[in-house]
Protein backbone atom coordinates (compact mmCIF):
# COMPACT_ATOMS: atom_id res chain seq x y z
CA UNK A 1 0.00 0.00 0.00
CA UNK A 2 2.44 2.69 1.23
CA UNK A 3 5.04 3.49 -1.38
CA UNK A 4 3.05 1.79 -4.14
CA UNK A 5 -0.44 3.34 -4.13
CA UNK A 6 0.08 6.18 -1.68
CA UNK A 7 3.09 8.12 -0.44
CA UNK A 8 2.66 9.97 2.87
CA UNK A 9 -1.12 10.03 2.39
CA UNK A 10 -0.84 11.38 -1.15
CA UNK A 11 -1.97 9.42 -4.18
CA UNK A 12 0.83 8.02 -6.33
CA UNK A 13 0.02 9.42 -9.79
CA UNK A 14 -1.75 6.80 -11.88
CA UNK A 15 -2.53 4.49 -8.95
CA UNK A 16 -6.27 5.21 -9.20
CA UNK A 17 -6.27 4.41 -12.93
CA UNK A 18 -4.26 1.23 -12.31
CA UNK A 19 -6.78 -0.05 -9.75
CA UNK A 20 -9.71 0.93 -12.00
CA UNK A 21 -8.15 -1.14 -14.78
CA UNK A 22 -7.76 -4.16 -12.50
CA UNK A 23 -11.44 -3.92 -11.57
CA UNK A 24 -12.54 -3.40 -15.19
CA UNK A 25 -10.57 -6.48 -16.24
CA UNK A 26 -11.98 -8.53 -13.34
CA UNK A 27 -8.50 -9.14 -11.93
CA UNK A 28 -8.54 -10.05 -8.24
CA UNK A 29 -6.21 -8.08 -6.00
CA UNK A 30 -5.38 -7.37 -2.39
CA UNK A 31 -3.75 -4.27 -0.96
CA UNK A 32 -1.21 -5.38 1.65
CA UNK A 33 0.31 -3.55 4.59
CA UNK A 34 2.62 -4.67 7.37
CA UNK A 35 1.17 -1.97 9.61
CA UNK A 36 -1.28 -3.44 12.13
CA UNK A 37 -2.60 -0.19 13.64
CA UNK A 38 -5.77 0.24 11.57
CA UNK A 39 -8.63 -2.09 10.67
CA UNK A 40 -9.42 -2.64 6.98
CA UNK A 41 -12.42 -0.32 7.42
CA UNK A 42 -10.16 2.44 8.78
CA UNK A 43 -7.71 1.91 5.93
CA UNK A 44 -10.53 1.99 3.40
CA UNK A 45 -11.50 5.43 4.72
CA UNK A 46 -7.89 6.62 4.68
CA UNK A 47 -7.43 5.49 1.08
CA UNK A 48 -10.74 7.05 0.10
CA UNK A 49 -9.42 10.43 1.23
CA UNK A 50 -6.54 10.07 -1.24
CA UNK A 51 -8.94 9.27 -4.09
CA UNK A 52 -8.69 5.47 -4.05
CA UNK A 53 -11.94 3.54 -3.82
CA UNK A 54 -10.87 0.14 -2.50
CA UNK A 55 -13.36 -2.27 -0.90
CA UNK A 56 -12.69 -3.31 2.68
CA UNK A 57 -12.51 -6.94 1.54
CA UNK A 58 -9.52 -6.10 -0.70
CA UNK A 59 -7.30 -4.92 2.19
CA UNK A 60 -5.03 -7.42 3.93
CA UNK A 61 -2.99 -6.39 6.96
CA UNK A 62 -0.36 -8.09 9.11
CA UNK A 63 -2.99 -8.04 11.89
CA UNK A 64 -5.37 -10.14 9.76
CA UNK A 65 -2.54 -12.47 8.78
CA UNK A 66 -1.58 -12.84 12.45
CA UNK A 67 -5.18 -13.61 13.45
CA UNK A 68 -5.47 -16.17 10.64
CA UNK A 69 -2.24 -17.83 11.80
CA UNK A 70 -3.29 -17.95 15.47
CA UNK A 71 -6.71 -19.32 14.55
CA UNK A 72 -5.01 -22.17 12.69
CA UNK A 73 -2.61 -22.86 15.57
CA UNK A 74 -4.79 -22.50 18.65
CA UNK A 75 -8.45 -21.74 17.88
CA UNK A 76 -10.32 -19.54 20.37
CA UNK A 77 -7.20 -19.00 22.45
CA UNK A 78 -6.10 -16.15 24.68
CA UNK A 79 -3.65 -13.33 24.12
CA UNK A 80 -2.11 -10.29 25.73
CA UNK A 81 -1.88 -7.63 23.03
CA UNK A 82 0.42 -4.66 22.72
CA UNK A 83 -1.14 -2.86 19.78
CA UNK A 84 -4.11 -0.93 18.52
CA UNK A 85 -7.59 -1.53 17.14
CA UNK A 86 -6.42 -3.15 13.90
CA UNK A 87 -4.89 -6.00 15.89
CA UNK A 88 -7.36 -6.28 18.76
CA UNK A 89 -10.32 -6.29 16.35
CA UNK A 90 -8.74 -9.01 14.21
CA UNK A 91 -8.21 -11.20 17.27
CA UNK A 92 -11.70 -10.57 18.65
CA UNK A 93 -13.13 -11.53 15.25
CA UNK A 94 -11.58 -15.02 15.47
CA UNK A 95 -12.94 -15.54 18.97
CA UNK A 96 -9.80 -14.75 20.98
CA UNK A 97 -10.04 -13.49 24.55
CA UNK A 98 -7.64 -10.67 25.40
CA UNK A 99 -6.26 -11.05 28.90
CA UNK A 100 -3.24 -10.53 31.14
CA UNK A 101 -3.96 -13.78 33.03
CA UNK A 102 -1.70 -16.55 31.70
CA UNK A 103 -2.42 -15.90 28.00
CA UNK A 104 -1.48 -18.44 25.36
CA UNK A 105 0.29 -15.70 23.43
CA UNK A 106 1.84 -12.28 23.81
CA UNK A 107 1.08 -10.55 20.52
CA UNK A 108 3.06 -7.45 19.67
CA UNK A 109 1.87 -5.06 16.98
CA UNK A 110 2.26 -1.47 15.87
CA UNK A 111 1.19 1.42 18.07
CA UNK A 112 2.08 5.08 18.40
CA UNK A 113 1.71 4.83 22.19
CA UNK A 114 4.08 2.09 23.37
CA UNK A 115 4.06 2.26 27.17
CA UNK A 116 6.68 1.10 29.64
CA UNK A 117 3.94 -0.63 31.64
CA UNK A 118 2.62 -2.61 28.66
CA UNK A 119 6.10 -3.68 27.55
CA UNK A 120 6.96 -4.71 31.10
CA UNK A 121 3.79 -6.83 31.29
CA UNK A 122 4.69 -8.44 27.95
CA UNK A 123 8.19 -9.26 29.18
CA UNK A 124 6.88 -10.88 32.37
CA UNK A 125 4.29 -12.94 30.51
CA UNK A 126 6.84 -14.19 27.97
CA UNK A 127 9.17 -15.09 30.85
CA UNK A 128 6.33 -17.12 32.40
CA UNK A 129 5.80 -19.11 29.23
CA UNK A 130 3.42 -17.23 26.94
CA UNK A 131 4.39 -17.73 23.29
CA UNK A 132 5.78 -14.59 21.66
CA UNK A 133 4.24 -13.43 18.35
CA UNK A 134 4.90 -10.18 16.47
CA UNK A 135 2.90 -8.90 13.53
CA UNK A 136 5.95 -7.78 11.53
CA UNK A 137 9.71 -7.19 11.85
CA UNK A 138 9.83 -3.57 10.62
CA UNK A 139 12.20 -1.75 13.00
CA UNK A 140 11.06 1.76 12.07
CA UNK A 141 8.12 3.49 10.48
CA UNK A 142 7.76 6.88 8.78
CA UNK A 143 6.25 10.07 10.11
CA UNK A 144 6.24 13.72 9.09
CA UNK A 145 8.91 14.41 11.74
CA UNK A 146 11.13 11.43 10.83
CA UNK A 147 11.38 7.75 11.68
CA UNK A 148 9.48 6.17 14.57
CA UNK A 149 10.30 2.95 16.46
CA UNK A 150 8.10 0.17 15.12
CA UNK A 151 7.24 -3.43 15.99
CA UNK A 152 10.65 -4.91 15.23
CA UNK A 153 12.46 -2.45 17.50
CA UNK A 154 10.14 -3.11 20.44
CA UNK A 155 10.31 -6.87 19.79
CA UNK A 156 14.11 -6.62 20.04
CA UNK A 157 13.73 -4.96 23.44
CA UNK A 158 11.50 -7.79 24.69
CA UNK A 159 13.86 -10.39 23.23
CA UNK A 160 16.84 -8.79 24.95
CA UNK A 161 14.99 -8.88 28.27
CA UNK A 162 13.67 -12.45 27.94
CA UNK A 163 16.00 -14.27 25.56
CA UNK A 164 12.91 -15.29 23.54
CA UNK A 165 12.63 -14.47 19.83
CA UNK A 166 9.15 -13.76 18.45
CA UNK A 167 7.59 -15.47 15.48
CA UNK A 168 6.99 -12.75 12.90
CA UNK A 169 3.88 -13.32 10.78
CA UNK A 170 3.98 -10.33 8.40
CA UNK A 171 6.27 -9.69 5.45
CA UNK A 172 8.88 -10.96 4.66
CA UNK A 173 7.38 -14.17 6.05
CA UNK A 174 5.84 -15.85 2.97
CA UNK A 175 3.08 -17.02 5.32
CA UNK A 176 1.47 -13.60 4.92
CA UNK A 177 1.58 -13.97 1.14
CA UNK A 178 0.07 -17.45 1.25
CA UNK A 179 -2.74 -16.37 3.56
CA UNK A 180 -3.44 -13.46 1.20
CA UNK A 181 -3.55 -15.83 -1.79
CA UNK A 182 -6.04 -18.05 0.03
CA UNK A 183 -8.16 -15.02 0.91
CA UNK A 184 -8.85 -14.31 -2.78
CA UNK A 185 -8.62 -17.88 -4.09
CA UNK A 186 -5.50 -17.14 -6.11
CA UNK A 187 -2.49 -19.28 -7.05
CA UNK A 188 1.15 -18.28 -6.88
CA UNK A 189 1.90 -19.18 -10.49
CA UNK A 190 -0.45 -16.52 -11.86
CA UNK A 191 -0.10 -13.85 -9.18
CA UNK A 192 2.24 -10.85 -9.05
CA UNK A 193 3.56 -9.11 -5.93
CA UNK A 194 4.07 -5.37 -6.47
CA UNK A 195 6.03 -3.60 -3.74
CA UNK A 196 8.48 -0.82 -2.99
CA UNK A 197 10.78 -2.67 -0.56
CA UNK A 198 13.30 -5.33 -1.47
CA UNK A 199 13.68 -6.57 2.11
CA UNK A 200 9.98 -7.23 2.75
CA UNK A 201 7.81 -7.08 -0.37
CA UNK A 202 10.07 -8.60 -2.98
CA UNK A 203 11.62 -11.33 -0.85
CA UNK A 204 8.24 -12.41 0.55
CA UNK A 205 6.81 -12.63 -2.96
CA UNK A 206 9.87 -14.51 -4.17
CA UNK A 207 9.74 -17.02 -1.31
CA UNK A 208 6.02 -17.57 -1.86
CA UNK A 209 6.67 -18.46 -5.52
CA UNK A 210 5.24 -15.27 -7.06
CA UNK A 211 6.57 -13.09 -9.85
CA UNK A 212 7.58 -9.74 -8.34
CA UNK A 213 7.64 -6.11 -9.45
CA UNK A 214 9.53 -3.39 -7.63
CA UNK A 215 8.26 0.17 -8.01
CA UNK A 216 10.46 3.19 -7.33
CA UNK A 217 7.78 5.38 -5.77
CA UNK A 218 8.66 4.34 -2.23
CA UNK A 219 11.83 3.46 -0.37
CA UNK A 220 13.86 1.69 -3.07
CA UNK A 221 16.08 3.10 -5.79
CA UNK A 222 17.76 1.52 -8.79
CA UNK A 223 21.09 1.56 -6.96
CA UNK A 224 19.67 0.04 -3.76
CA UNK A 225 18.38 -2.97 -5.72
CA UNK A 226 21.99 -3.98 -6.38
CA UNK A 227 22.66 -4.32 -2.65
CA UNK A 228 20.55 -7.50 -2.43
CA UNK A 229 21.48 -11.04 -3.53
CA UNK A 230 18.08 -11.48 -5.21
CA UNK A 231 16.24 -9.44 -7.82
CA UNK A 232 12.62 -8.66 -8.65
CA UNK A 233 11.22 -10.08 -11.86
CA UNK A 234 10.81 -6.51 -13.09
CA UNK A 235 11.56 -2.95 -11.94
CA UNK A 236 9.09 -0.15 -12.73
CA UNK A 237 9.11 3.58 -12.10
CA UNK A 238 5.49 3.33 -10.89
CA UNK A 239 2.31 1.27 -11.12
CA UNK A 240 1.31 3.79 -13.77
CA UNK A 241 3.72 1.92 -16.08
CA UNK A 242 1.26 -1.00 -16.00
CA UNK A 243 -1.66 0.94 -17.46
CA UNK A 244 -2.94 -0.90 -20.52
CA UNK A 245 -0.88 -3.95 -19.55
CA UNK A 246 -2.59 -5.39 -16.48
CA UNK A 247 -3.69 -8.53 -18.33
CA UNK A 248 -0.13 -9.27 -19.53
CA UNK A 249 2.22 -7.26 -17.31
CA UNK A 250 5.41 -8.98 -18.49
CA UNK A 251 4.86 -8.53 -22.22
Amino acid sequence: MDGVLVAEDRLVPGADEFLAELIANDIKFLVLTNNSIRTPRDLQARLSHTGLDIPESAIWTSALATATFLDSQRPRGTAYVVGESGLTTALHDIGYVLTESNPDYVVLGETRTYSFEAITTAIRLVERGSRFIATNPDATGPSAEGVLPATGAVAALITRATGREPYYVGKPNPLMMRSALRAIGAHSENTVMIGDRMDTDIISGLEAGLNTMLVLTGISTISSVEMFPYRPTKVLDSVADLLGRTRNPFD
